[in-house]
């Protein structure tokens, strides 16, 4: 009987340019194009102003320490409210996907909590917990919360049925079945859920430093609308974008070696 020689996958091209080429390529085409119809007169720049403008901005904010003040502050409520949401999501999203019983119980008011606006919580936080950190670190908290808990017992109710029966063959019960094949069947999911929660969480943190705060960049934000400075609005967004990307990479990239087992579909060239 003859074999059958199947084609080896072709293995993926590597692109000509790096990625971040690419990544920068459209962000600095708009900004050079819109500091060009500036500079030209055809826009006058007042609400909308040129990169150049909001260049010099954030140096005199660096220069002064009051950016590094702003961002430190941002970024320590950001990481304490993404601590414990993720973790509550990831607790209760895995409590809800492997016990029928416990997702009956919960899921419901879950779900009738997550379609809450999260300026709706504001006010309840600060008759709870005052103007302070904690009701900044809990808004942000519940922001993280409810994607992660989604992703987490998505993904193990979304787990194959065969895996887990190959895994009772072999006597598997308990944490040791949830150790071997349940925990890597839903990493990856997981991760994603994490990465959402984290997102979530830079909205989040606006709304929480908007209802009060002395210091951040959300007060950055309040500054600049109340005293009609867009260029330092758009500095602070820019400020929250590169954050965001930065933080995304990091939990990204310490989540890389726990994926290398993945053989997934990355894209055509």
């Amino acid at each position: 009987m003859a074999s059958l020689d199947l084609p080896l996958p072709a293995p993926p091209r590597r692109l000509a340019v790096t990625p971040w080429v690419l990544a920068l390529a459209l962000p600095l085409l708009l900004g050079a194009g819109w500091e060009a119809a500036v500079a030209a007169g055809l826009a006058s720049g007042r609400l909308l102003p040129p990169p150049s403008r909001i260049a010099a901005t954030l140096w005199d904010l660096a220069a002064s320490g009051e950016l590094s003040a702003h961002v430190l502050a941002t970024l320590g409520r950001v990481a304490a409210g993404f601590a414990l949401g993720a973790a509550a999501g990831i607790a209760i999203g895995a409590a809800a996907g492997y016990s029928r019983l416990f997702r009956y119980l919960v899921d419901p008011s879950l779900q009738g909590l997550r379609a809450i606006p999260s300026l709706a919580w504001v006010p309840l936080f600060i008759l709870w917990l005052g103007i302070f950190e904690e009701s900044k670190i809990a808004l942000i908290a519940i922001g993280v919360l409810f994607p992660v808990y989604l992703g987490v017992s998505g993904a193990i109710l979304s787990v194959d049925r065969r895996i887990v029966e190959v895994g009772r063959v072999f006597r598997l019960k308990g944490l040791e079945l949830v150790g071997r094949v349940l925990l890597p069947a839903i990493l990856p999911a997981t991760i994603l859920a994490l990465r959402t929660g984290l997102g979530l969480g830079w909205m989040f943190v606006v709304a929480a430093e908007i209802m009060g705060a002395s210091e951040g960049l959300g007060y950055l934000l309040v500054d600049g609308q109340q005293l009609g400075k867009p260029d330092q609005i758009l500095a602070a967004i820019i400020v929250f974008a590169l954050l965001g990307k930065l933080t995304d990479g990091l939990v990204v990239a310490v989540t890389a070696p726990f994926l290398r087992w993945q053989d997934a579909f990355g894209g055509v060239a």
